[in-house]
């Protein structure tokens, strides 16, 4: 049910995306009515609308656009930690570096904000900006590219806009490279929504030999980029190192308010990609009664906004650093099928991602919390079941897991098929707590709910009778694999002499290798 209302909401927010976005499509002749400059690209020029196919044919074309002239729509603000202000910086006006305290020695990150429905800087932004900052061992120079001017828009507009801001954070990047020797290769991107594609721009349209040092895309846009060309969005070839994260990619109609398709070396999809735990559509009305017509955006944003503070939380919790790994999609990973970290299978999610580029894009997969830390431990868990009766097994069950640092209880585990003959069931645990090294599981084979009503009703009439006990199968091993340490390790029945599972009944399973027999362990 939860899916259906979900889908309702999700089509009214198209709807009224369509109604003030694409329902008036832009003429490509009309001009554009946001300040008394020019914010678009010459019409006559052969570079307007394209992005160039890559970028060294951006680089050593003997055209660009010209609007170094024209005023920059876009503001650069460097963030200060000191009183939280920000201090803009002009193009071409070397005093306003003096004056804002810009340090050359240090790396630049410029964050880029998206399309804006109601003309504000979010907060978000600000938040960024101070943890960025708040690193002491990894100090950095941050600002602001607030092009508020231009995507307070129709987004169809604001989209078309993504190209003129690409090009004025290009001729910023150029001018410190000329003014006072800043090399780009010490400049990150993040860029969310629309500014993942505003930054994709700005490293393809930047002139010289090398590239931007790295882009970060947050849930890049997905209307009017989704299925497009490398040369009409974010793509790897924009930077050195290019890695995106994806939030929000459930479809509707065929619009999505993330972009699907991996547009970076590293694609980063938590809980699969599609929506997140957490944002769920009872909140509307709050937000509704909080914000009115605005609440429904709010509510649309939590998953789209989601890539933004798990990229924070990277930076805020650094002993605490989220993996992904390398899988074809996300019922493949829910299996833990995925779980190897083998020639760049598995990657950091965040700031604190190992820059290694890729020949093709690798999209990474993991599971978060639905509040920070986000972080969770995967575990694959290889289950060897005999079955000796013909009828089909509920598969229904408990495990608590004891840790050398801690233990988690009652954990739930539901197979997604019955137990049918002898066979091997892969699926995926995820902790929320660091448990140590996995040393002793406790497996219970829960009554399903009919059982227990049968049994309870026949309890009542015949209250002496004693619930009947006839095993239906065995579980030979259980394998498991941690994927944040790699760690392989097997478990087997601590009591070898009664291996059979009955219903509600505890089985103990204890560390045990190849050949060798179980070692008795007391339990804690």
């Amino acid at each position: 049910m939860e899916r259906s209302l979900w889908a309702s909401l999700f089509l009214l927010f198209s709807f009224l995306v369509q109604l003030n976005a694409y329902g008036r499509t832009p003429d490509p002749d009309e001009k554009m009515e946001v300040s008394s400059h020019q914010t678009t690209c010459p019409s006559s020029h052969k570079l307007c609308g394209t992005k160039h196919s890559t970028p060294e044919a951006a680089r050593k074309s003997p055209q660009k656009m010209e609007i170094k002239s024209l005023k920059t729509e876009t503001r650069f603000l460097l963030y200060s930690t000191e009183n939280g202000d920000s201090c803009q910086i002009h193009l071409h006006h070397l005093d306003t570096l003096d004056r804002c305290s810009f340090n050359s020695s240090l790396p630049l990150v410029i964050i880029v904000h998206g399309w804006s429905v109601d003309g504000i800087l979010e907060k978000w932004i600000w938040q960024m900006a101070t943890a960025l900052r708040s690193q002491k061992s990894n100090q950095v120079n941050v600002i602001v590219a607030d092009w508020m001017t231009l995507a307070h828009q129709h987004y169809a507009v604001a989209v078309r806009n993504t190209r003129h801001v690409g090009q004025e954070i290009a001729n910023f990047l150029e001018w410190l490279e000329e003014a006072i020797q800043f090399s780009r290769s010490n400049v990150h991107l993040i860029g969310y929504s629309l500014g993942a594609h505003v930054s994709g721009f700005a490293g393809s349209y930047i002139n010289g030999t090398n590239k931007i040092g790295r882009i970060t895309g947050l849930d890049a846009a997905g209307p009017l980029f989704e299925g497009t060309s490398p040369t009409e969005r974010l793509s790897p070839d924009d930077a050195d190192f290019v890695d995106a994260i994806h939030t929000f990619t459930q479809e509707h109609m065929g619009l999505s308010v993330g972009i699907k398709q991996p547009v970076a070396h590293y694609d980063f999809y938590p809980n699969g990609g599609t929506f997140q735990p957490g944002c769920h559509f009872l909140l509307m009305y709050r937000h509704i009664a909080q914000r009115g017509f605005h609440g429904i955006t709010e509510t649309v944003k939590c998953a789209h906004e989601r890539s933004v503070h798990l990229f924070i939380d990277s930076i805020l919790n650094e002993h605490m650093q989220s993996t992904g790994y390398w899988c074809s999609d996300m019922n493949t990973f829910n299996k833990g099928l995925c779980l190897d970290c083998k020639k760049g299978r598995c990657n950091t999610l965040g700031y604190h991602i190992r820059k290694q580029r890729q020949q093709k894009s690798k999209k990474l997969f993991l599971v978060t919390q639905a509040h920070v830390p986000f972080k969770v431990y995967h575990y694959q868990f290889k289950i060897q079941f005999i079955k000796q009766t013909e009828e089909p097994i509920e598969p229904t069950f408990t495990m608590t897991l004891i840790g050398t640092k801690k233990d988690t209880h009652n954990l739930p585990i539901t197979l997604v098929e019955e137990i049918k003959g002898n066979k091997t069931y892969s699926l995926l645990i995820t902790l929320d707590l660091d448990i140590g090294e996995l040393t002793m599981i406790n497996f219970t084979w829960k009554k399903t709910a009919m059982w227990a009503n049968v049994w309870d009703t026949f309890h009542t009439i015949i209250p002496w009778a004693t619930e009947p006990q006839n095993p239906q199968f065995m579980i030979k091993q259980i394998r498991v694999k941690a994927g944040e340490t790699q760690k392989k390790m097997k478990f087997c029945s601590q009591n070898m002499d009664d291996v059979q599972l009955y219903r509600n009944q505890e089985k103990t399973f204890v560390r045990c290798e190849e050949g060798s027999k179980p070692q008795n362990q007391r339990l804690r």
